[in-house]
């Protein structure tokens, strides 16, 4: 009979590959919480003690799946078809199969597998060259049955543990679905009244669009007769103000008049204009007797009436007041040193006095005094009289030009118009207000919230996690955002995409997208996974890849439906 191979050479092999017993398949007892697990899974594992406890007579390292190949009353064939041997040379420790199937209770075969039975605790597979090498790898020590090493059976120990494990897993489980089907019946309730709202809101948009048109049309002629009214003031105002210049002008006309007629005749003569040279046309610093006719438009002299219509506009802009007008006020004692350089050259009229001792003075005496002229000051009559005074302007048009207050009907028509202008913008304002509150509500019902609207409930509400370095925020459905701790602006981390979850359980994570872009990358995006809890809390978030955020998000909405309650007693040994 051939042989796969020396037996203890192969064990001992075996005892310096192996380095600890197998992990258990299930988390720690302290994050349990994060174990999604389905409810047909956890009815399972909780029903598992009880198939566990069950002995059934069969070869050593055999597990009852596979106990229908190992009959004692007939040869074994090896479960690879290589071959087949008298069953007595089963776990003889001769390795006769290739694939070690005939060896599964001892170490023969390297590349056999030994069955654990672990009664009262889950059953296992190990290799088989961990069968007998002095280490405990089975639970209930059934793998060193011929090491010479004594192993405690753990098995119930473990199994108690493991049903702890199982019973709060169920328990959380249980007490967040509880909570699913209050948030179901929430949304139900909360969707109706949402609907019912919007009917309304619906029904009562068309009365104030009614009610804005209406108004506008109220406002709209408000303010026609209110800019009839404006228009009405602002023409008579104008007018006045047209008249008030046009008598200034006559009056200006007027004083000129008498001013040209030296001889108090009536009507000015080309002689009395031409003592006006500022009056000159062709720039010689003379009026000459023609450009005075000319002035006078051919004529040599003209009355008062005609001087105005026909020859003030003409000189209006040259012309220069002899004399200081008496409701002008003249400045008293001025100083020199604040008077302009053009003031200082301009003194005041001679008296006649002064004029009879400057035709009595020697022409010595007369050039001293041109010499002198420059120091003379104002009241002093130099030998030739200069230019006369250009009439002073009034101190401020201001007032001249402001236009008075309004009528008392006037102002009636003005606060009637602003009183119809508040009234359609509150009105339009309560219409814009009114529409965003229905696309809000048409948004928020249509919203896919989970197959019953289990996570409607997270549509309003913000959770935040705070680490060592940032505040991170998620508001379900909108966005999610990160902080530093110590201050600063927060970076957008992406905004809401759709349910990202497998295609068999959609609603087991939700995609954020299109954040603030990295520095020389992609825009930032975070994944929500939605874990089983009693509580709605943000429990971690990491940055596995460059600008892609993982978040865990612990809601009631995330609980399956529990399986039934198991057993009250899984220990027994047998059926």
């Amino acid at each position: 009979m051939p042989s796969a191979g020396p037996q203890r050479p192969v064990q001992a092999h075996a005892a310096l590959e192996h380095s600890a017993s197998p992990r258990s398949l299930l988390p720690p007892t302290d994050h349990f919480p994060r174990l999604q697990i389905s409810g047909k899974m956890l009815l399972l594992l909780l029903l598992l003690p009880v198939c566990w406890a069950v002995e059934v007579k069969r070869p050593r390292g055999v597990s009852l799946t596979n106990l229908h190949f190992y009959d004692e009353s007939k040869p074994f064939t090896c479960l690879d078809s290589s071959a087949t041997i008298p069953f007595d040379q089963v776990n003889d420790d001769y390795c006769d199969c290739k694939d070690g199937s005939d060896e599964p209770g001892t170490a023969a075969c390297p590349n056999s597998s030994f069955h654990c039975t672990n009664t009262g605790y889950k059953p296992l597979y190990i290799s088989s060259r961990w069968v007998n090498d002095g280490v405990c790898d089975c639970c209930d020590g059934t793998d060193e049955y011929n090491s010479g090493i004594v192993c405690e059976n753990s098995c119930k120990e473990k199994g108690r543990k493991e049903r702890e494990t199982l019973q709060q897993m169920a328990e959380v489980t249980r007490e967040g679905f509880r909570l699913k089907k209050i948030l179901i019946e929430d949304w139900k309730k909360a969707r109706e009244e949402k609907q019912q709202k919007l009917a309304e809101l619906q029904a009562g948009k068309k009365s104030l669009e009614d009610q804005v048109e209406m108004l506008r049309m109220v406002k709209e002629e408000a303010e026609k007769l209110e800019k009839e009214a404006k228009d009405q003031h602002q023409k008579l105002w104008e007018e006045q103000q047209a008249a008030s210049k046009a008598q200034q002008e006559q009056e200006l006309a007027t004083s000129a008049f008498q001013e040209l007629d030296d001889d108090m005749d009536g009507v000015v003569s080309v002689a009395e204009l031409q003592t006006h040279p500022e009056l000159d046309t062709d720039g010689d610093g003379v009026l000459s007797e023609g450009e005075a006719q000319t002035l006078l438009g051919g004529d040599v002299q003209m009355d008062a009436t005609a001087f105005h219509d026909r020859v003030w506009a003409a000189i209006r802009d040259k012309y220069q007041s002899e004399v200081l007008p008496t409701d002008w006020p003249v400045p008293s004692a001025p100083d020199l040193t604040e008077l302009t350089e053009e003031q200082r050259l301009v003194p005041s009229p001679p008296t006649e006095e002064e004029e009879e001792e400057d035709e009595e003075e020697e022409p010595e005496e007369e050039e001293e005094e041109e010499e002198e002229e420059g120091s003379q000051v104002q009241g002093e009559q130099p030998k030739e009289a200069p230019p006369p005074l250009t009439p002073p302007k009034p101190a401020s048009a201001t007032e001249e030009d402001k236009m008075p207050p309004y009528d008392e009907q006037t102002q009636a028509f003005i606060d009637a118009a602003q009183e119809a202008r508040n009234k359609f913008e509150e009105a339009e304002r309560s219409l814009r207000d009114m529409e965003e509150s229905i696309r809000n509500l048409e948004q928020e019902i249509s919203f896919d919230f989970g197959p019953n609207g289990e996570f409607a409930y997270l549509y309003s509400q913000c959770y935040e996690l705070t680490t060592n370095e940032y505040i991170y925020r998620l508001c379900p459905f909108k966005l999610v955002s990160q902080k530093p701790k110590l201050g600063g602006s927060p970076t957008n981390l992406g905004t809401w995409g759709s349910w990202a979850g497998p295609e068999h359980d959609k609603f087991s994570a939700m995609k954020y997208e299109q954040g603030t872009g990295c520095w020389q990358g992609p825009n930032r995006s975070t994944t929500v996974r939605l874990l089983c809890g009693k509580e709605t809390v943000v429990t971690s978030t990491m940055e596995p890849s460059r600008c892609e955020y993982l978040m865990e998000l612990m809601t009631p909405a995330a609980c399956p439906e529990p399986p039934p309650e198991p057993p009250a007693d899984g220990d027994h040994d047998e059926l």
